[in-house]
């Protein structure tokens, strides 16, 4: 399978309209997942459960409708692409979690993640947990 800008930008097109597990579709079970930073979620995660477990469960607890990631821009060179992001959501205190991101991710054959590297704001991130959890 060809990587290109539309695939990349369709798969979160999909979660910015409500439906993440669209997104969560094209994650292969066994990703490597590292989130870099000086937050509680910063780390390296073995797989979709384990993000799940630890990291996006974590923050989901902590906002009322979860989180919208929609795509500012797209680069895509091979099996490789870097999106950067924007996210949205609420926390449970009323805060808004509009949090931006760097994602490096790397594609297998048939177009699932194998790989990805998540770069965020750990301020942001440290703070809505501190403040919710």
């Amino acid at each position: 399978m060809t990587i290109d800008h539309a695939y990349v930008r369709n798969l979160f097109q999909e979660w910015a309209s409500g439906n993440p597990d669209a997104f969560f579709a094209a994650v292969h079970e066994d990703v490597a997942w590292t989130v870099m930073g000086t937050h509680p979620l910063a780390g390296h995660y073995n797989g979709k459960a384990d993000l799940f477990d630890r990291a996006f469960g974590r923050l989901l607890n902590v906002l009322r409708n979860g989180v919208t990631m929609s795509v500012r821009d797209v680069f895509v060179d091979g099996p490789v692409a870097i999106a950067e992001l924007r996210s949205t959501g609420t926390a449970l205190n009323g805060r808004r979690y509009n949090n931006q991101y760097c994602w490096i991710m790397h594609f297998d054959t048939v177009g699932r993640i194998c790989r990805l590297t998540a770069y965020l704001d750990s301020a942001l991130v440290n703070s809505v947990l501190e403040e919710n959890e």
